[in-house]
């Protein structure tokens, strides 16, 4: 039996985390932080200074903004924030971008008036936006999470600002997120209490899947994916997963319910577990506990990841998919230990190169690896502990493929940052 305390930090980590999105999450937040700086300048400004971190640059170089015609880049986000953003909407900041605010804001780039810095930072996700009209200027600094604002200062002067305590000081208590407490939270909580977030994922989240499933956004690679294998439900699963991505990499508008700060990982780690229930013709109540299930397992792996790093969070978001596949099929919580083992034992070396359009390929990889490693752990089948990272336990597993994605590969991704930025 769960505690209470326990049950409530679950809900708060459910409230925290799966919110709604309008496009990639990183020139998102960009477009959000000036939009708050133009709130603070109380002028439209005449230059715009970005300085971002590699994660940030690297995450936003390829995607495109949505409601911007195609644009990307560092300098669209941050134009199209200031010059359109309606900062109260926050992650959906982009909404109401008007014909004539998109002209304006390409003018103004074409102009040169929006400059990206580096900026050395040991945070992965760090940026400063900085306003400027005549003598009048604006700060906004983001540290650790899309929209938290450690700093706003205006014209040199501090006028709200916030210790900077660790990314863990961001977020409500998590230190008792465990492969068993997730387990009994999602058997135990009240349906009423994690409905509205199950409901809102199966909104969201299906409607940019089923507008992907069209073909009109990349590539198509849900429609060829589905075209290639009609019948197969884990088909469905992936292709469906793969065509939401895509449609979001490549700028539909639609809002997404993210998970851990990203799109992806939210359509990930939801997606395959809708389809899958509705296949099978399951009760909402199982597909609504598993819901939960995969969402507070992929926040429980990124823990010891973070939120940008060189490790491909589609890995984490796909293996909790595959872990909650297993809960659905009532799998033991040492089946659904064995599947995330499984699935770990395969693919923790997907790097994560920034955001764009094959992220929905790298998707559907990582679920075809936890599709398989549900089967093999349905049938007892399982890589024993020192097989390569595995260890004794799934969530000590969880730990060491956490530290090698936040520790390990550092070094890696300074290196994908300067290949992306030619240097």
């Amino acid at each position: 039996m769960l505690c209470k305390k326990v049950e409530k930090d679950f809900l708060d980590i459910l409230e925290e985390e799966l919110i709604p999105a309008m496009g990639c999450t990183e020139p998102i937040a960009l477009a959000f932080a000036a939009a708050k700086a133009k709130e603070v300048l109380c002028a439209v400004p005449e230059k715009i200074i970005a300085k971002c971190s590699g994660n940030m640059i690297k995450n936003v170089r390829c995607v495109s903004i949505p409601n911007s015609g195609g644009m990307t880049g560092i300098e669209a986000a941050c134009v199209l924030g200031a010059l359109c953003g309606d900062v109260s909407r926050e992650m959906e900041v982009l909404e109401a971008v008007t014909p004539e605010g998109l002209s304006e804001s390409v003018g103004f780039i074409e102009s040169g008036s929006c400059v990206v810095e580096y900026l050395e930072s040991p945070i992965p996700l760090h940026f400063i936006i900085r306003l400027e009209k005549g003598k009048e200027n604006a700060e906004v600094e983001v540290r650790h999470s899309h929209t938290n604002i450690v700093r706003i200062s205006k014209n040199g002067e501090v006028i709200f600002g916030k210790e900077d305590a660790g990314e863990m000081a961001v977020f409500s208590e998590r230190n008792k997120l465990s492969v068993e407490n997730i387990f009994a939270f999602a058997n135990e909580v009240e349906l009423s209490k994690i409905e509205k977030f199950a409901r809102r994922q199966i909104e969201c989240n299906m409607a940019i899947a089923n507008v992907g499933m069209e073909g009109g956004f990349g590539i198509g690679i849900g429609k060829e994916m589905l075209e290639m294998n009609p019948d197969s439900v884990f088909t469905k699963m992936k292709a469906f997963a793969a065509a939401g991505s895509e449609a979001r990499m490549c700028g539909c508008n639609m809002p997404v319910i993210i998970t851990s700060g990203s799109g992806n990982q939210g359509i990930a780690s939801s997606v395959p577990v809708i389809v899958y229930a509705r296949e099978k013709n399951l009760p909402e109540e199982k597909m609504f506990r598993a819901l939960a299930f995969s969402s507070l397992l992929t926040v429980f792996q990124k823990e010891y990841i973070g939120k940008l790093s060189a490790f491909c969070g589609a890995v984490s978001a796909s293996c909790a998919a595959g872990a909650a596949i297993t809960y659905i099929d009532g799998g033991t919580v040492e089946q659904i230990k064995n599947t995330i083992d499984n699935t770990l034992a395969d693919i923790p070396g997907i790097i994560c190169d920034g955001a764009k359009s094959s992220c929905a390929a790298k998707i559907a990889s990582a679920l075809d690896a936890a599709l398989f490693a549900h089967v093999l752990a349905m049938k007892g089948k399982v890589y024993q502990a020192n097989t390569g990272i595995i260890q004794s336990d799934a969530g000590k597993t969880i730990r060491s493929v956490g530290h090698i994605g936040k520790v390990g590969m550092k070094q890696t991704d300074s290196e994908i940052v300067k290949m992306m930025i030619d240097k």
